[in-house]
């Protein structure tokens, strides 16, 4: 369905580059550490000037972003790109970038998840380029060894052949390390992993369709513009299905409620196969009365035609799965627990 970009290999060349925000100094050495990483299985690696600073939400001014970050998704030289985090200000740089000319072009990966959502939605219905929502940069240290995170690169490394088989562990991680004390800190994985219906049943689930999705508090603003064609999308798949995937980084409930009616007022929930909700990583409510984030969910998407499955291994609470949009994939759910396998 999207153009996929050939499997890493040994010897690429991959760039390092900032496109929302950048690194400071105190975080300098972590990201030493990834990028020494990169190089040690075998990669090259070319740092991009939009990358170890960090002034008002960004790592420096739009244009300069976005003039970077086209000279290497352009740049045939350039095999992925890789930025370290997402942040907040990606969303400046979508009305500087040719995604037309971009689709003439053969598509390179774009890693990563968070604010990186605003950029690699755009790539899948602009200009027709598959790109992977997973892990960011900054995760990928060499003490790390939860086996989602550490299979991203063989992800991006697959030759598609034979389907991408992941399965989450049992634990995910309550809370982040300090990067700038330990910049060698992994995961902190101590939460048990529960997948959930959103009906409350039990039964198993299997659900297949194409992948599509991203951060809501970022993704939701593209509703209802061309970066955010996703009724698009859906139509385009047809009989072979969608699942929209989304997760909710800082959205408290209310705000949560108004982006997912946003979303369901501009057709997103039309037509899918089933909608994957990571876990909530936004404030809870706060008091009893109040709105929780499960009422939130309820209250717009209980009543939808599709399954629904929540608590998946998406987002900022980690691990989480590689999902490539655009991806002919098939979730299985039973027991709390569940795979994801992806075709090209």
């Amino acid at each position: 369905m999207l153009n996929f970009p050939a499997p890493l290999r040994p010897g690429d060349l991959i760039a390092v580059t900032a496109p929302s925000s950048g690194v400071p100094a105190a975080l300098h050495a972590r990201l030493d550490l990834v990028i020494e990483h990169l190089r040690a299985q075998g990669y090259r690696v070319v740092e991009g000037a939009c990358l170890r600073a960090e002034h008002k939400d960004a790592s420096a001014p739009a244009a300069e972003r976005a003039a970077e970050l086209m000279r290497f998704l352009t740049d045939p030289t350039v095999a992925a790109v890789l930025p370290p985090w997402g942040g907040e200000l990606a969303t400046e740089l979508l009305d500087r970038l040719d995604f037309e000319a971009l689709c003439g072009l053969p598509p390179k990966w774009l890693l990563g998840f968070s604010d990186l959502s605003t950029l690699q939605l755009p790539l899948a219905l602009c200009s027709g380029w598959a790109s992977a929502h997973g892990a960011n940069l900054m995760d990928l240290v060499p003490s790390q060894t939860d086996p989602l995170t550490t299979q991203v690169m063989a992800v991006l490394a697959a030759d598609w052949r034979e389907p991408v088989l992941q399965r989450p562990g049992p634990t995910y991680q309550g809370s982040w390390g300090d990067f700038a004390t330990r910049p060698d800190v992994p995961l902190l994985l101590s939460e048990p992993v529960a997948w959930q219906r959103l009906d409350g049943g039990t039964a198993p689930l299997s659900l297949q369709g194409h992948l599509i999705g991203g951060c809501i508090d970022t993704i939701a603003w593209l509703a209802g513009t061309r970066y955010g064609a996703v009724p698009d999308f859906i139509r385009a798949c047809g009989t072979a299905g969608t699942l929209l995937y989304l997760e909710n980084c800082e959205l408290n409930p209310p705000t949560l409620a108004r982006a997912l009616w946003s979303l369901r007022r501009h057709g997103w929930f039309d037509g899918l196969a089933g909608l994957l909700i990571g876990r909530n990583s936004g404030p809870e409510a706060p008091q009893a009365d109040a709105l929780s984030y499960r009422d939130a969910l309820d209250s717009v998407l209980g009543e939808l035609a599709c399954p629904v499955l929540i608590d998946l291994d998406i987002g900022h609470k980690m691990p989480q799965f590689t999902l490539i949009n655009g991806a002919l994939a098939s979730v299985s759910f039973a027991d709390g627990h569940g795979a994801l396998v992806q075709r090209r």
